[in-house]
């Protein structure tokens, strides 16, 4: 089962778009010191208790570096959803939406 990915530089297309949620796997405390704007904090152990109240919503998941939002699209593809990894996590993000404490 082939897990559905993008690039970091792809995630500014999807921020504003209604059907998928940017989502962060991490724990609160590294969200809440560097994080892609619009995306919600749910960390990789609550997910799947979570992840019913977004309805046909595409959850696009990033970590780190990009090995906990892969588990987690699996675990959500074992469920029968649909998920989206980021490559490479916030690490590999570019993009102009980062926001991090100074």
């Amino acid at each position: 089962m082939d897990i559905e990915t993008i690039s970091a530089g792809e995630i500014d297309r999807y921020i504003f778009d209604k059907s998928y949620l940017l989502v962060d796997v991490r724990e609160p405390v590294e969200y809440r010191r560097m994080h892609i704007r619009g995306a919600v904090c749910i960390p990789y152990k609550y997910l799947l208790e979570r992840i019913r109240g977004l309805g046909q919503t595409v959850p696009i998941l990033y970590c780190d570096r990009g090995g906990l939002s892969m588990q987690a699209a699996r675990d959500l593809q074992e469920h029968g959803y649909r998920a989206i990894s980021v490559v490479g996590g916030i690490q590999a993000y570019r993009g102009r939406y980062l926001e991090h404490r100074s």
